[in-house]
């Protein structure tokens, strides 16, 4: 039920037949302002082992599993940003032995590899890209570390106008990269065969290509994603996990949360991140780990401007959303400046009307910081 995984809860617990928990895949807000989602925070301040291993009242941010001083699941992974896997071969044999800082420096890298590649057999090429979101698997989160996002946290608005370097890129990019656009994992497997040089992806690939597509014909790096100038101006934006919802509807919350304290509890916490399968979003687990164990995974160890930013509203969009929309001004579908203005107009028109009509309100971050984005003070507005 992935696909429609909010919707089935939603529906079961207006039916009464909700589980008693679910994963943290729903929209907390949403849920929480139909009281159908319990606050853990009564439970969580009653128990100090909990609190020493799992450290919630550090990881709480605004939308995405707390509002306010209310908790709602507590994270004990964490998804890294995206970095860029590179073949370390490829690269060597067009005179490189690492991933630029800058935009412009990757795409001409990119541009070298696929020029030399041509006279290969088989051909090979300078990056590769999948048809499954792949704006966001590398171009969206350059723009992250240049400062660029789509939602204004400062002002309560969307704004899409600083993508537009970035696309330009993506053409530029696109022209040279691997002529097929397949499903992820299709793409997964062409990059372990040698087909292309540069991938983007998150921690996952540790054990993608460790076990899934396990690459032995030559050897991988795993490097920063560059920003537009070289410097970093923003947040690279990680994804708290494995974190456990209670339903209001519950008729055994107490053996509920015993539940939660097991999963997230200190031995099978330790068990779980030394067998490679997440990174530890708390000091306290990631000083208890052998990361000898962990594999490729240690390569996707937590950047010092990588952060959880607070949640974008939830908006009852019509038409494409941002991310397909700015692919097909990459792909050359659509004008960069047209598609630009059309998300611009679109996002901000479906939001005013959601306030309006009382089914979200504003989100402002008082003193937003893009280094620091879950830092300032959140405040809903209703107009």
């Amino acid at each position: 039920m992935t696909d429609d995984f909010e919707n089935s809860i939603l529906l079961a617990y207006q039916g009464g037949t909700a589980p008693d928990l679910v994963g943290q895949s729903i929209d907390v807000k949403n849920f929480a302002d139909i009281g159908a989602i319990e606050n853990l925070r009564p439970y969580i301040e009653k128990d100090e082992e909990y609190q020493k291993v799992n450290e919630p009242f550090t990881h709480m941010f605004e939308g995405l599993n707390a509002i306010g001083d209310e908790i709602y699941w507590v994270a004990s992974g964490i998804r890294s940003g995206v970095r860029i896997e590179y073949n370390k071969a490829l690269l060597a044999a067009s005179g490189f032995d690492s991933i630029p800082a800058s935009l412009s420096d990757y795409v001409a890298m990119a541009k070298k590899i696929t020029e030399d590649g041509a006279a290969k057999d088989p051909v090979t090429y300078g990056i590769g890209f999948t048809s499954s979101s792949p704006f966001e698997r590398q171009l969206e989160m350059m723009a992250q570390v240049s400062g660029v996002f789509y939602y204004d946290y400062a002002n309560g608005r969307f704004d899409f106008s600083g993508y537009k370097p970035f696309l330009e890129a993506g053409r530029e990019l696109v022209a040279v990269a691997y002529p097929d656009q397949q499903g992820v994992d299709n793409m997964r497997a062409q990059f372990a065969a040698g087909a292309f040089a540069l991938w983007g992806n998150a921690s996952q690939e540790a054990g993608v290509f460790t076990n899934q597509f396990p690459i032995t014909d030559f050897e991988w790096g795993v490097a920063e994603v560059p920003s537009l100038t070289g410097e970093i101006k923003g947040a690279l934006q990680t994804n708290p996990n494995k974190g456990y919802i209670m339903m209001s509807s519950s008729k055994n919350k107490d053996a509920a949360w015993e539940v939660i304290r097991f999963f997230q509890s200190e031995e099978f916490l330790v068990g779980y991140m030394e067998g490679g399968n997440d990174l530890p979003i708390t000091a306290y687990i990631d000083e208890r780990l052998d990361k000898s164990k962990m594999g490729r995974l240690g390569d996707y160890s937590l950047l010092p401007y990588e952060s959880v930013y607070p949640a974008v509203p939830s908006i009852n969009l019509t038409g494409d959303n941002y991310r397909t929309v700015l692919w097909n001004a990459i792909m050359g579908y659509v004008d960069i400046d047209a598609a630009i203005e059309d998300l611009n107009t679109r996002y901000n028109q479906c939001y005013d009307d959601d306030i309006m009509y009382g089914s979200v309100r504003r989100l402002v971050i008082r003193d937003y910081d893009p280094m620091h984005p879950s830092a300032g003070t959140a405040e809903y507005l209703d107009q």
